[in-house]
């Protein structure tokens, strides 16, 4: 039982600090998600109030804090395969007429790695090693930690393609039973960064692919916008941008040619 209560004044201090730090709208409805996530840090420094826990974290001297209230803030669900016909997409049309330079993608919020690691395994099998790289980079820094473990409960395994599964993830034995292990040939094509979209985003080269996928249903249009605008400038002539299947760029750019739903193309 959670002995706290949020005020409704409180609760838009941080939907207003979400907003300006990562520019996820948070809906009213999300009240109770930010009272059940942020109760155990009014626990950890002994506070009855979340007033005085926003207050703290605006301290200069607690910019780790900070850091955690945007790692608790942000959703991380995610699992390997999801929506699984963007990487059918990417292995039959992409991969398959690929050719030349290295191999470039970008994995944009990559959360615990999932993601990344399944672009990894479709990309290795379809083109080989050492052809290929990606750049994995998400807001919450707690996140990122985990997914460069490479780690993952058994049961996470489940969409992994069997042959695929074989290929590139190791099983635990005695006392790491029940455990998955993403095999080297994968980690190491794979660079982990923070980086929040909503800020500048620092000089990461070109790309044959971006993923983007079901981050922007938190942003407003102008955000959508800003950000979209600078993932163009990312990618390389004929490149892909890849998004949610429940998102769109109407309204939001005319630069990109759709493909599919959720499936963009810059004119080369």
């Amino acid at each position: 039982m959670n002995i706290f209560e949020i005020t409704d004044k409180e609760f838009k201090s941080f939907q207003s600090f979400i907003f300006d730090e990562a520019g996820i709208s948070m809906a009213d409805s999300k009240k109770q998600l930010v009272l059940n996530r942020l109760s155990k840090r009014l626990r950890h420094y002994r506070m009855t109030r979340f007033r005085d826990y926003f207050d703290l974290v605006h301290k200069p001297e607690y910019a780790s804090e900070k850091q955690m209230l945007i790692d608790l803030l942000t959703t991380n669900e995610t699992y390997f395969f999801r929506e699984p016909k963007h990487f059918e997409f990417l292995d039959e049309a992409i991969l398959s007429s690929f050719k030349g330079r290295q191999f470039r993608c970008w994995s944009a919020a990559c959360s615990n790695g999932a993601e990344p690691y399944t672009l990894g395994m479709v990309i290795d099998h379809k083109l080989g090693p050492g052809r290929w790289e990606i750049l994995a980079t998400d807001i919450s820094s707690r996140i990122l930690q985990e997914a460069a473990q490479a780690t993952y409960s058994m049961q996470e395994s489940e969409k992994i393609p069997r042959n695929l599964l074989i290929k590139y993830c190791l099983k635990g034995v005695r006392a790491q039973q029940g455990v998955m292990q993403i095999d080297k040939k994968i980690i190491n094509s794979i660079k982990f960064q923070h980086m929040n979209l909503n800020g500048r985003i620092p000089e990461v080269g070109k790309f044959d692919l971006i993923m983007l996928r079901n981050i922007m249903i938190y942003f407003d249009l102008e955000t959508k916008r800003t950000l979209v605008d600078e993932l163009i400038s990312k990618l390389h002539p004929g490149g892909y941008l890849i998004i949610g299947h429940s998102e769109t760029l109407t309204a939001v750019t005319d630069k990109l040619k759709m493909i599919k739903p959720s499936i963009y193309r810059l004119e080369a």
